[in-house]
This record gives structure tokens, sequence and C-alpha cells, in this order.
């Protein structure tokens, strides 16, 4: 149980973050959580944001409202991308301090970091080299809500802290063939492939490249840490330290389906980056661990997904 207590705003709260942030705080009733979706208040409007928050006076926020999207998304609206998340980032940082918020979480990715950056990845790695180009305009901007948390630390001894959180997945994930993230894509196509007999599921690349991956609901929790535990200007990883290959990633997946086909490897497509590991040691010595290991964690998302799919970004 929480030692905090209070008026908790968290904003985003229909996405795949807030939604688990939600589940999490279900069970704290010390928190009167406030939520408001995108049509009773547009973040990006700054009269807007500050009517809500002389309103409602929130005492603590967890900022995970963000305009996300994949790698198409990214490259055909980079306006969008950056100009959306600047405009709730800094609409909410600045009602924030006006208003005089006790603590406040700003959600960042792990995308901020160099495309060449050493492995695992420390979080003083920041702006040590460029980013991958397709993922600028949400980076940057993400960088700009960072770099404006440490400023009212800095400047207004506000105490805004920042977590970077590793690849996520889990219930309310988005499982749209074309434009979700590698696992809802693979745990759609193999369900699809076992649905229709299909013989084999082919992969884009080698599966060799390895990736870092963190079930939402953690993330839920390590949030909860944070705000009770952390008070610094330092940015901090979340996620488990631990690397998967795309391919052993999609070995597991097809068993928990139960999908008998071959998988094939299409090596004339891309891999992507090699390596995205995270450096959680910052983490780990503030005292919180990722508690989901990978095969837990896809079986229930997976499991939400039979349960959802009728309503499911699908």
């Amino acid at each position: 149980m929480s030692s905090l207590g209070g008026k908790l705003f968290i904003t985003g709260h229909n996405g795949l973050v807030g939604r688990a942030l939600l589940r999490h705080y279900a069970t704290q009733p010390q928190w009167q959580i406030i939520t408001r979706t995108k049509a009773e208040l547009d973040l990006r409007d700054p009269h807007a944001t500050d009517a809500f928050f002389a309103a409602e006076r929130p005492d603590y926020v967890i900022l995970a409202a963000a305009k996300v999207g994949g790698i198409k998304a990214s490259y055909t609206q980079p306006v969008d991308f950056l100009l959306d998340n600047l405009q709730i980032q800094n609409a909410v940082l600045s009602a924030a301090h006006r208003f005089d918020v006790k603590k406040l979480l700003f959600l960042g990715s792990t995308c901020i970091y160099p495309k060449n950056a050493e492995m695992p990845i420390r979080e003083d790695s920041l702006l040590t080299g460029p980013m991958e180009s397709t993922n600028e305009p949400y980076g940057v901007a993400k960088i700009a809500g960072i770099k404006l948390c440490q400023g009212y630390r800095h400047q207004h001894g506000r105490d805004f802290i920042c977590g970077m959180p590793a690849n996520l997945y889990g219930s309310f994930d988005n499982f749209d063939p074309e434009h979700s993230h590698v696992l809802p894509s693979l745990i759609r196509r193999f369900h699809e492939a076992k649905l229709h007999n299909t013989p084999s599921v082919t992969l884009w690349g080698s599966g060799t490249p390895t990736r870092e991956f963190l079930f939402v609901d953690d993330l839920a929790a390590a949030c909860a840490f944070l705000l009770e535990n952390y008070s610094g200007g330092d940015i901090v990883n979340i996620g488990t330290g631990q690397e998967i290959s795309i391919r052993e990633a999609a070995e597991i997946i097809r068993s928990i389906i139960g999908y008998t086909g071959e998988i094939r490897w299409d090596t004339t497509q891309p891999d992507g980056n090699p390596r995205r590991l995270l450096d959680v040691s910052r983490l780990d010595k503030l005292g919180w661990k990722a508690k989901t290991d990978f095969r837990t964690g896809v079986t229930q998302t997976y499991q939400w997904f039979l349960d959802n799919r009728a309503t499911a970004r699908t």
C-alpha cells in the first residue's frame, strides 16, 4: 500500500499505458483518480488545460498522453508527431507548475537514445549521437519534454521526474497487422494462420536481432514505485534488463497460440537495429524489478486478444 495519496490525474487513460495505470490504481483506495477523454479535454490547448487544473487541482500527475504510431505514421506525419507532443507536454507541465502539483511523472521512450548507442543503453547516452531518423519527430519532442521537466526542477524547484520505458506490450495493444509493433503483430499473424490452417508464416529479416520487451502492467507498477520513491532530475530507464531474439520470441508466441505451421524468414528484408537493450541498474538500485516473464506476459496478452478481438484495434 502506497504511503502517498490524493488526487492523481492520469493523462492518456484510454491508451495502452493509461489503461494499465488504471488497473494498478484500482487497488489503491487512497487515490482519487481523475481522467478526461480527448473529447472532454484537448491537452494540446493550454487554455483548456489550465482551466481543468484550476478546477480539479490534482496533487499528482502521470503524463502518459502522447501522439504515438509506427515508423510509417511517424515518417508521413512528422509535423503532427512533433507539434502534438510538444503542445501536450508544454500545456500539462506549465499547468502543473502554475497550479502547484506536488509531483509529476513524465513518460518518454527509448527512441530518444542515439541509434548507435552502446548496449545496454545507459541514461547518460542521451544526446551523444544522432537518433534513428524515422523516430526523430517523436524522439525530439520527448527530449524537449525531459529538458522541460529538468528545467522546472532547476528553475522552480518542481518535483518533475522522467521515466523511459522499454518496448511495451499487453492488454489493449494495437493488433493491426499493418500498423502494430512486432509482438502484437506476431500474435495476430500466428492466430490467423492457425485459424485458416496456413502452412507457413513468413517473417521479415533473419530473426537474429534482439529486443527488450516490458509487460505494460509492470510499467504501471514501476510508475507507481517511482512516484513514491524517486525525486531526482536524472531520467530513469524502465525495463527488464533482459533481451530476447525476434526468432525466439516468434517461437514462444507460436507455441502459446498453438500454431503448428512453419516459420520462414525472408532475409531479403531488413533486420533493423541488431540490439536494443536498456541498462536498468539505476532503477534496480532504487529497489524495483520487473516481475512478469516473457511467456507469462504474452500468454496474458493473447488471452486478452481472444476475449476482446471484436473491439480491439485489429
